[in-house]
This record gives C-alpha cells, sequence and structure tokens, in this order.
C-alpha cells in the first residue's frame, strides 16, 4: 500500500499556502553564523521587556503550573471591562490577537465567500481566511496604506469580512476618525468589519479613532489588541477582541478551552494596571522612530512614515539581500518582500544604542554596496 496517498487528501487551499515566517530568533543567527553579539529589531516588540509589576504577577503564578488556568478569564476580562468601559460579555481572550482574528475569520467565512484585505497587510488575515476555505479579495494599497473606497467597491453579495489594520503592518499606516466613520456607515450590516489595533497604544494622533468608541453605531464592528506591543508580552501570548456582545458570544464557541494561560492572565491583569510602563514606553518609542527615520534619511534613503513601533525603509534594492548583509553584522530585521515590498526592510525601534547600530551598519551595508 502506498502510504503517502493520504497527503492527497488534504485542504488545497493550506497545501498552497507558505508557512508564517517570524522574526529570525537570535540563537539562530548565533548558529549559523557564530555570532555573539546580537541585536534583533525585526519582531516590533518592546525592547523594554516587561514592567516590574508584570514580573512580580508571573512570579505568582509558579506554584499553579499542575492546575488548568481559569478557562473564562474572568480577572482579565473584568480588569479590560473597567479599563475600556465596555461590558464583559464583550470580550474574547486569545493566546495572542492572532488567536482572535483566526476565531473571528472561521466564525463568518466559509467556502464560497470573501474576505477584503488591503495590499500590504497583516499575513494572517490571508492565512486566516485560506484556512476558513474562504476567497481573499485584495485592495490594491494607496500611498502604501488602506483604500477605504476601493474596499467599499470590492464589497459584493459575497463578502463576509473586512480586515482594517490600523495602523498597518508592515508600512506603519493609518486611517483617521473621518475617513473611517464614513466608510462604515456605508458598509452593509450583514459584513463583518475587524479593525486590527494591536499598536494603539503608540498613537499620538489627534484624528486616530477608537475603535471601540464607534461600536455604538456599527455593531458589525470587532477591534482586535494585543499585549504583545507596548506592553512588552510577546511571549506569553494573550489578545483579546472588543465586539458586540451577540457577536462575542458566537467568536467564543469557536475558542478553544483554556486558550490562555495562567502566565498569561495573571500578567495581562498587571500590565493594565501598570499605566506608568506603557507611557514610558510610548515616549521611548518616540525618539527611538525620530532617531531611525532621520538617521534614514540622512543616508539617502526613503522610508514609509510610520505611526507604530517600527518603519520600513526602501534599501534602494532588494531587500532580501540587505537582510543577509545585516545579518552578518549581527543586526536582525525584517525582509518584507512577502507583503508586496520587495525593495523594503521593516526595522523595529529598539533602544538608542540598538537603533545607533542598525543605523551604523545599515551605511556600511550601503557603502559596501556601491564600493
Amino acid at each position: 500500500m502506498n502510504k503517502t496517498t493520504g497527503l492527497a487528501n488534504v485542504h488545497q487551499g493550506i497545501a498552497g499556502l507558505n508557512p508564517y515566517v517570524p522574526g529570525k530568533p537570535i540563537d539562530e543567527l548565533t548558529r549559523e553564523l557564530g555570532i555573539a553579539d546580537i541585536i534583533k529589531l525585526a519582531s516590533n516588540e518592546n525592547p523594554r521587556g516587561p514592567g516590574p509589576i508584570v514580573m512580580q504577577a508571573l512570579d505568582s503564578v509558579r506554584g499553579d503550573l499542575s492546575r488548568y488556568p481559569d478557562g473564562s478569564g474572568y480577572l482579565l476580562k473584568e480588569s479590560l471591562a473597567s479599563r475600556l468601559e465596555v461590558d464583559t460579555s464583550q470580550i474574547t481572550l486569545g493566546n495572542g490577537s492572532n488567536d482572535v482574528l483566526d476565531l473571528v475569520t472561521r466564525v463568518s467565512v466559509e467556502p464560497g465567500y470573501e474576505a477584503i484585505i488591503s495590499e500590504h497587510s497583516f499575513v494572517v488575515y490571508r492565512l486566516a481566511t485560506t484556512c476558513a476555505g474562504g476567497t481573499l479579495v485584495t485592495v490594491p494599497a494607496k500611498d502604501y496604506g488602506t483604500d477605504l473606497e476601493g474596499m467599499l467597491g470590492a464589497i459584493t453579495e459575497k463578502t463576509r469580512i473586512i480586515f482594517i489594520a490600523n495602523p498597518n503592518n508592515p508600512t506603519g499606516t493609518w486611517v483617521a476618525q473621518t475617513e473611517l466613520a464614513n466608510f462604515l456607515r456605508q458598509v452593509p450590516n450583514n459584513v463583518w468589519v475587524v479593525l486590527d489595533e494591536a499598536y494603539f497604544e503608540y498613537i499620538d494622533e489627534p484624528d486616530y479613532p477608537n475603535g471601540i468608541e464607534l461600536m455604538a453605531d456599527h455593531p458589525n464592528l470587532i477591534v482586535t489588541r494585543t499585549f504583545s506591543k507596548i506592553h512588552g508580552l510577546a511571549s506569553v501570548r494573550l489578545g483579546y477582541s472588543i465586539s458586540s456582545p451577540e457577536m462575542a458570544d458566537l467568536v467564543n464557541r469557536a475558542r478553544q478551552p483554556f486558550n490562555c494561560s495562567s502566565f498569561a492572565l495573571a500578567a495581562g491583569v498587571a500590565a493594565i494596571a501598570d499605566t506608568d510602563f506603557v507611557a514610558t514606553s510610548l515616549a521611548l518609542n518616540q525618539e527611538g522612530l525620530t532617531q531611525l527615520t532621520q538617521g534614514v534619511a540622512a543616508l539617502g534613503c526613503d522610508y514609509i512614515p510610520s505611526v507604530g513601533n517600527f518603519v520600513s525603509i526602501d534599501c534602494g534594492g532588494p531587500g532580501p539581500e540587505t537582510f543577509d548583509a545585516l545579518l552578518h553584522k549581527g543586526v536582525i530585521t525584517r525582509p518584507v518582500a512577502e507583503y508586496g515590498l520587495p525593495r523594503h526592510l521593516r526595522v523595529s525601534v529598539g533602544l538608542e544604542a540598538e537603533n545607533e547600530r542598525f543605523l551604523d551598519a545599515f551605511k556600511a551595508v550601503l557603502n559596501e554596496r556601491e564600493g
């Protein structure tokens, strides 16, 4: 009997997917090149790490490793509801916001129906839609950003869901309040709109919309957020969505039991309370983003203006080649050719010395290319 024939009986959409490629880990680069002094500016992490209040909370749950976590996430939901001024019935918790994005997609999309995304948008939207058996409709970007008018024009009777990242990863572009509100008024009520606000804490713009405040007028809106970015909790995997109680009920039906660990739940409660840590991280990021963009401009390179904790830089040549050259100098960045940006690298904002290290290495790579 041919034991390989079963490989043909798979979801063909999934078989055709390329696996998600995360930022290269430091340990992997050490093994490959034998480099010890390495900085990682690839995955949009908070370079400060988590705050001391969170570390204390993590210590407090070590004794419960043999116990399942609270499957309802009661304390975290209560903390989120109080901070966001919503009801706990509107919250869905996830193993990172990627988990929630996947849940929402599986609930709304099925074979024969469509999801709309923007060009250059987060790859997880594509993965989730394909795994749900849906058809992906990609709207060309406008100045690297989301073209909301184009999205409206792409809606058909088969459209089930629209994804909007605000700001978008990897471009750092964002949609303003007036523009978003006008868009939502024109989307049919039976089409779900997911507003991915993974980086919202980093934005200090007067016209940046708060998606939760728009829900009263748009019950088809879902907002997803994460603790992985400004809170410095990427490793524990914790995210959430806010929606109408009816939509949250449906999404929670698809949620796996115990999808958030005790460590994640405890860290989330502590992180919500540590507002000083968030404020300091925001200020540090604004300084670092200015340092990077001014430094890149001084080297004669263009970049996409960003409001996140990262910036996508036009390398003036193939991004993957520049990425590889930087690796040999102990600097990990992120090539974004898979997002339709073959000449760009996405660089996360690091600490001041890390940003300077990147700029020095990037300058050296550019000089070597010219020389």
